[in-house]
């Protein structure tokens, strides 16, 4: 009986752990075959058209605009990985360092390099695995621990100790992480489009519908195929993504130029582009992934924070996720700014708090 009571609990243990991981493959099973039966779709519809790819050897030239700064890259000893930047603002300013979501790349940052570059070293980052940045071919290079460390060492590289720190969807998880690991290195943060990690676990486990809304976070868990699938068709997902009513850019007016998406297009298209910002995702249910050692000691944000969140009926569960003031008052030790947005460009001329 004894011996019964003390392997209970490594029990239990081993019994969540089966429940999860069969609710993550199952999950990714249907992800999987729903994705399978739109391929199947557009191959009956026109096959032709299905597997054409438009070849593009050159960049747009809104890429290369010099008022949006200068193209720098920057070498990281321990990983060996060259990073590729563009930075706005004369050096010696205070640092405010962008980084991106996905799927997108430091030309999402363009707004804000001319807007903020009077008062600070704007560097909008190209994350690993992103645009001209390195991509290590591994999945188990783009862990947590490696994200958060290529931060650090990108700070140290560009000889600062401390920035403002700003980062959207997926540049905003980083963000929350860096300013919990390395609270000394953020001065001010601002996040877009992210809650608080702990917010956002809490929330789907009280709130399983929010699996469905993030669903592609599954499908991502797949090997080759969800690259595959963003290829088809000359990139139509990827452009969906930017151009369509629910999710594009234009559903509040178009701002989005043709010369813009066809700038996303180009980076994305290139042989290999698109495996390592879905490996950003694929480490998401590893232990590594859900056991940070660093992240679960440390909970709050010291620094000042902003965060800001899209104003739109397909946002509001998030809203109510990021905006609760308990959460936040939990997880932020000091200022907080919550603010609302009805659409991107209104970020220039937001202040940092």
């Amino acid at each position: 009986m004894a011996r019964l009571r003390d392997c209970l609990p490594r029990l239990m243990v081993t019994i969540r752990s089966l429940l999860f991981w069969s609710l993550v493959y199952c999950y990714c099973g249907l992800c999987a075959s729903i994705h399978l039966l739109k391929l199947l779709w557009s191959i009956g519809k026109g096959p032709a058209q299905t597997f054409r790819r438009v070849t593009r050897e050159h960049p747009p030239a809104c890429m290369n605009d010099p008022s949006l700064g200068t193209h720098c890259y920057v070498r990281i000893k321990d990983s060996g990985l060259r990073f590729h930047y563009v930075a706005a603002g004369e050096r010696g300013k205070p640092l405010m360092l962008l980084l991106h979501g996905f799927p997108e790349f430091w030309y999402s940052w363009r707004y804000q390099l001319r807007e903020f570059k009077s008062e600070y070293r704007v560097v909008a980052l190209d994350l690993r695995g992103y645009g001209e940045t390195d991509a290590p071919s591994h999945r188990d290079n783009y862990k947590l621990d490696c994200l958060i460390t290529d931060i650090k060492d990108i700070l140290d590289s560009l000889g600062y100790s401390k920035c403002v720190l700003i980062g959207h969807d997926w540049g905003g998880m980083i963000a929350w992480l860096i300013a919990i690991c390395y609270p000394e290195m953020v001065m001010k943060l601002v996040v877009i489009n992210f809650p608080h990690p702990n917010v956002f676990t809490e929330y789907i486990l009280q709130h399983p519908a929010q699996l469905f809304k993030s669903s592609y976070y599954y499908f991502f868990q797949i090997p080759w195929f969800p690259e595959f699938m963003f290829s088809i068709n000359d990139f139509k997902a990827l452009k969906h993504l930017f151009t369509s009513q629910s999710t594009g850019i234009g559903r509040k007016g178009c701002r989005l130029t043709t010369e813009d998406l066809e700038a996303y297009i180009y980076v994305f298209s290139q042989p290999g582009a698109l495996s390592g910002p879905i490996n950003h995702y694929r480490n998401i249910f590893s232990p590594a992934g859900q056991n940070n050692r660093e992240v679960t000691s440390n909970l709050k944000v010291e620094a000042g924070t902003a965060l800001l969140q899209g104003n739109s009926a397909g946002t509001e569960q998030e809203l109510k996720v990021a905006g609760t003031q308990g959460s936040r008052s939990r997880f932020i030790a000091v200022q907080q700014r919550y603010i609302y947005l009805t659409d991107y460009t209104q970020l220039v001329s937001i202040s940092i708090i």
